[in-house]
């Protein structure tokens, strides 16, 4: 096959998650233990370091592996979903996998993909396996897909597990309480695997403390450890002062990515690497600092208050839950600008009663939707909309929406595109 006839194959053959939702998801371990049997168990070949969450997850293991490259290891990257090309899911040392070993691989396990049928997300997990075996990284980063427990990702036994945070997502899933799917997070905690907590929350750490005591891990929780002093901006560069709780000295961390939302992010970088080097990973406070300094130039990482025009400003988002959304909002009130326009699209199993009522009704808005079937039809949120006296207009199309927005914006307006990563993702 060509690498399209390929992506086709991948694309309509095997259920996906961002097409039609929970029926994609095949539950249990079954197909990606087959799938890594029938590859010689990729999978025991490298040294990860394993990473959930509810958000933050991404730009967390960009931020690691962006470390781990400045320090000098071969270093893998596996992340979900993808915006613009399949290959972002899979990288080395920042460099996607090439076309060729994708046809390669598909080519090469066609004949198990046809006799157990398994999901696209697990066909994508074992070809970063085999990838990061192939080419013997010295670690990878593997960011789980959703939840954790169940999560195909979880067959590693990683040198860290990290968990980012908990918040309400994927609830008919998950569980629809913090501590249900604080559970199912904790299910990456494996035995003797000392295991970072990013956000402390008193109705989720005990269930935290309590699997790390089962497994005998050692927990740590990133905010106990670092705290968040002060920040500031330099032009687009993130400048954020923290200090540790054994120094009297503090330490300054420059971002490339510039949301300030990244102050809990890098929190719980820094207490990884803190953990990693206990452990006898070497990752130098130069490497560190050097690495989160250049996270998105050495990984691009995208999407997250990315500004992508000046004048008027223009901001791709992935934020597409309530913590997600509340973050976005909370960095509109440090940024000046004249009127606010929000190009918005949902998929259908986000909360988005909940998130419509969190925005403000003195915005412009345009409603669309990503083209795939799990997206929320733009009339069908802009009927829901009303409720809550958000006015603007459906557009079958982000770009038609974005080019309607900056053909009405002022040049000291503020127009942002959020609620979807696919949505994001297709922004021209």
């Amino acid at each position: 096959m060509t690498y399209q006839q390929t992506l086709d194959y991948i694309y309509t053959r095997l259920p996906m998650f961002s097409n039609i939702g929970a029926t994609a998801i095949k539950s249990g371990f079954d197909n990606i233990y087959a799938l890594c049997n029938y590859l010689d168990n990729p999978q025991h070949k490298t040294k990860f370091i394993h990473v959930a969450g509810t958000n933050g997850k991404g730009s967390v293991s960009h931020m690691l592996a962006a470390v781990f490259q400045t320090q000098g290891y071969k270093t893998g990257l596996y992340t979900s979903p993808h915006l613009k090309d399949f290959r972002e899911r899979i990288k080395i040392d920042g460099k996607m996998i090439s076309e060729t070993e994708v046809v390669e691989f598909i080519d090469r396990i066609a004949p198990e993909i046809e006799r157990i049928n398994p999901s696209f997300f697990e066909i994508t997990v074992a070809l970063a396996f085999d990838h990061f075996a192939k080419h013997e990284v010295a670690y990878a980063i593997m960011e789980t897909g959703l939840g954790g427990r169940l999560d195909s990702t979880n067959i590693i036994h990683p040198e860290l597990s990290v968990i980012t945070n908990i918040g309400f997502d994927h609830v008919q899933l998950l569980g629809d309480t913090l501590v249900k799917i604080a559970g199912e997070k904790a299910g990456i905690i494996k035995q003797q695997v000392p295991v970072v907590i990013g956000e402390s929350h008193m109705e989720t750490a005990p269930v935290f403390t309590a699997k790390a005591a089962a497994c005998e891990a050692p927990v740590s929780f990133a905010d106990k450890e670092f705290h968040l002093e002060n920040w500031f901006y330099d032009e687009e560069t993130l400048v954020i002062e923290v200090s540790k709780n054994d120094a009297v000295d503090h330490w300054k961390y420059r971002l490339d990515l510039s949301g300030v939302y990244q102050a809990k992010n890098l929190l719980t970088v820094l207490e990884s690497c803190r953990q990693l080097n206990h452990s006898g990973i070497v990752l130098d406070e130069a490497n560190i600092a050097k690495g989160i300094a250049h996270t998105k130039h050495l990984n691009g990482l995208h999407g997250r208050w990315e500004t992508i025009q000046q004048k008027p400003r223009i901001i791709l988002d992935v934020a597409h839950n309530v913590e997600g959304i509340e973050q976005v909002l909370r960095q509109l009130e440090l940024i000046p600008f004249r009127k606010l326009h929000l190009v918005l699209g949902f998929v259908k199993d986000k909360d988005v009663n909940k998130i419509l009522g969190l925005l403000p009704a003195t915005a412009q808005y345009y409603f669309t939707n990503a083209h795939l079937p799990r997206a929320l039809a733009a009339s069908e949120l802009q009927a829901l909309a009303t409720a809550y006296d958000l006015e603007g207009s459906t557009f079958p199309d982000v770009n038609q929406a974005l080019a309607q927005a900056k053909n009405i914006a002022h040049e000291d307006d503020l127009i942002i595109i959020c609620g979807s990563v696919f949505l994001v993702g297709e922004v021209a």
